[in-house]
Formats: C-alpha cells, structure tokens, sequence
C-alpha cells in the first residue's frame, strides 16, 4: 500500500519540483546574490552606527525581488534570442519547461512585490528601483540587437543596486553613494567585455551587435576594456578619500586593482584564454572590494 502510494505521487512531486527549480532558474539566482550584496554594501556604508535591522531586511528582500522578477522579464523578452545561443538554450523558455505568458506573470508580480518592500522602506529607493526596471528591460534589452553601445546603456542600471541600498538607509542620495555606483559602473566593462570575447560567434549567431561582433578587430573593445580598468583604479579608492572606508579597504583595492589592470591590459589582444582570466578576474574582484568595503567601513 505504502510503496504504491509513493509510485504514483512520485512523478507529480517530480514535475512541482522541476517547474520549481525552472522558476528560480529564471531569476539568475547567482547574479541576484551578487545584486543583494552590493545593495547590502551601500546601505551598511550608509548606516552611520548599527544599522536597523528591520530596515535593511526590507530593503534586502526588496532588492532581490526586483532583481530577481527583472531578470525573469528579461528572459521573457529574450527567449527567442537566447534559443538561437548555445550557452542559452536550456534556459527554462527556450527550452520549454515553462510557458512564456507564465514567466512574464511571475515576472511582474515579483517585481512588483519588489518595488512595494522597498516603498515600505522609502519612495527614494522605490524610484530608484522603477527606474531600474524600467531602463534595463525597455532600453537595454530592447537595445542589444540593434546597437554595440547598449553596453554603456545597461551599465547605468548595472550598477544600480548600491544606490538601492545607500537611499534604503538615507533616504537620500550623496556623493559617497555615487562613488560606490561608480564603482559597479566602471567594473562592468572589462566584466562583459571579457564574456562577449568568449562567446561571440553566439551572439553573432543571434544577432546581438556587441562590439566583439560588430568590429571583429577588436579595436574599441581593446580600448574599452584597458579604458574603464584605468579608471576603476582611482575611483576604487574614493570610498576611502571620503571617509566611507578605511585604510585597510584601501590597500586592498589598490592591490585588486593592479591585478585586475594587468588582465586588462592581457586581455585586450583578444586572445580566448586573456579573456578568460579577465572575466575570473572581474568575478573574484567585485566581491572582495565590496566586502572589504563592509569590513572596513
């Protein structure tokens, strides 16, 4: 009796369980982790003492349902697309575990599940969050296919999530805020640059026109990749001019930022194996400087 129960529930719990797991799928749970803890970041460089807990655990779930609902509209949006790139088509749309009009309802009600915790927190950050949505599903998205420069597009809703997290805990907006948008702003070039070296016979083959596919030679990627690296050394360090972190932090970005320069400067040739150890790179430094930033505030 007991054995034949358990057969023939197996495969309905076996199907609740996979449409589970396609749903969190569909949220880019690693890239919400990391959306979260940058948020996480401005809102503790915010907090002048202790920071409230009650406040910071609503503007943290906020945070992750609005990244997590944003990024299941954008597989909405990109599903025909991501079918066309093998490093996508198992996603849960291309490869038809959900339906499209089902991702796009959970989508919405996440999102906006978002956006009303972070209301609960303040109008600033819920702004902030809109406008977030907004720019990275209606411009960037929308904007891959059509021109190489949606990079520097998305990159302003990118780098959002500290800005999030720093107006959660003021309710305003200052130049220290800024600093670490900055920060993530100029972080995602090598970052992406690195992932469009590494697969651009796939976006070629789905018609996105990152720079990589548009100008094969590489020349602007070269210069965009070793350009923003640049950059990303001093303004890693206004934290620390302006008092939101220590001496410790300090060394630590100049230190990651040496490193990640001369993977840049490797990368740039557009070598396959370069562009590996720059994307690794990236990955293994945003981490580090924004917890160094929490330690060291």
């Amino acid at each position: 009796m007991f054995i034949a129960r358990a057969t023939e529930t197996t495969p309905a719990a076996e199907t609740i369980v996979d449409r589970l797991s396609a749903y969190l799928e569909l949220t880019k749970p690693r890239i919400v982790t990391m959306v979260v803890a940058t948020a996480f970041a401005g809102f503790w460089s915010a907090s002048a003492g202790a920071p409230d807990v009650a406040r910071l655990t609503r503007a943290m779930v906020g945070v992750a349902l609005l990244a997590a609902g944003t990024f299941a509209l954008n597989q909405y949006l990109e599903r025909d697309v991501d079918f066309l790139m093998r490093r996508t088509r198992s996603r849960p749309l291309p490869a038809g575990r959900l339906e499209p009009i089902d991702a796009r309802r959970f989508g919405w009600w996440t999102a906006v599940a978002g956006l009303a915790a972070l209301a609960s927190v303040n109008l600033l950050s819920a702004g902030i969050g809109a406008a977030t949505l907004a720019s990275y599903l209606f411009l960037y998205t929308r904007l891959k296919t059509v021109t190489p420069h949606s990079t520097l597009i998305g990159a302003f809703p990118g780098a959002a999530p500290p800005l999030l997290g720093w107006a959660a805990a003021r309710g305003a907006l200052t130049l220290e805020a800024w600093a670490l948008f900055t920060i993530l702003f100029l972080w995602q070039f090598p970052h992406f640059h690195a992932i469009a070296l590494l697969y651009r016979d796939d976006y070629a083959n789905a018609g996105i026109r990152l720079w990589s596919v548009v100008e094969p030679e590489g020349t602007t990627i070269s210069r965009q990749i070793t350009g923003f690296t640049i950059f990303l050394l001093p303004a890693s360090l206004m934290p620390a001019l302006m008092g939101t972190a220590g001496p410790v932090y300090a060394a630590g970005v100049l230190g990651l930022g040496a490193g990640m320069l001369w993977l840049a400067l490797r990368a740039s040739s557009g070598a396959r194996g370069d562009a590996q150890r720059l994307l690794l790179g990236s990955v293994i430094y945003l981490p580090i400087v924004f917890g160094l930033l929490i330690l060291n505030r």
